[in-house]
């Protein structure tokens, strides 16, 4: 293995590092009260670990190693990370009942990423993933929380939802209901480009006008797309391409 191609790996896997440190940062706003940033750290989570496979696309440099340190950051932003911020800003007060509710995203988010990490070959060739994606769980939870919890509680009626939410994302993720990868832009006629820009340009106009709160409705968008298809699917018995 040459020098230049550890070179190139090291800046992939320090970009995945970023992604385990936002996480144990995210943990430690938790625990101090703060639980908007504490979202916001998750979220910074999810960036880094977009750009980790960005990078290592770019460079030429995915390997074993790299899918390993991704679960494992995964395991942390995604799934201990959500987990405490639910269980400190709203599940504590149900004692024993709300500390295992709120494990269940870390539980059921390791199970996750472990049969993503069986079958990562397959997925790439699919372009899809079976079941929820832990990021996507995680930053629902985290948009739910940075934006309805307010003055120290969660307010009516999004408190309601926060258990059945949590149920729910992660029953999703160990689920065999399928959600497509992010779409990607190399090889796309121009008119699609232009569409996919619009389509952004809106989303973040919405974003700006809502001040963010859009984005925890959009994220359920496409939370419920997956699972409306899959009923459609087995309504009218069609097959997963």
């Amino acid at each position: 293995m040459s020098k230049y191609f550890i070179r190139k790996s090291f800046v992939a896997n320090t970009v995945t590092s970023l992604n385990v440190f936002s996480g144990f940062v995210s943990i430690i706003y938790s625990s101090e009260g703060n639980f908007k940033m504490a979202a916001v750290f998750i979220i910074i989570a999810a960036i880094f670990d977009t750009l980790d496979g960005i990078v290592a696309r770019l460079l030429k440099t995915s390997s074993k190693f790299g899918v390993e340190l991704d679960s494992l950051s995964d395991v942390v932003s995604f799934g201990a990370a959500p987990s405490f911020l639910v269980y400190q800003a709203y599940a504590y007060q149900f004692d024993v009942w709300g500390i295992i509710v709120s494990s269940l995203l870390l539980v059921f988010g390791a199970l996750r990423l472990a049969r993503f990490n069986i079958n990562v070959g397959d997925l790439k060739t699919k372009g899809d993933f079976t079941g929820l994606p832990i990021p996507l769980q995680a930053i629902t939870i985290s948009l739910l929380i940075f934006s309805f919890h307010q003055n120290g509680a969660m307010i009516k009626p999004y408190e309601d939802i926060v258990i059945p939410l949590v149920l729910l994302l992660s029953f999703l993720m160990v689920s065999n209901i399928r959600y497509n990868a992010l779409p990607k832009l190399k090889g796309k006629k121009l008119r699609i480009k232009v569409a996919i820009f619009i389509v952004l340009l809106a989303a973040l106009f919405l974003v700006i006008w809502t001040n963010g709160q859009i984005l925890f409705y959009m994220f359920m968008l496409i939370i419920l797309f997956g699972i409306i298809r899959q009923f459609y699917c087995f309504i009218f018995n069609i097959k997963k391409s």
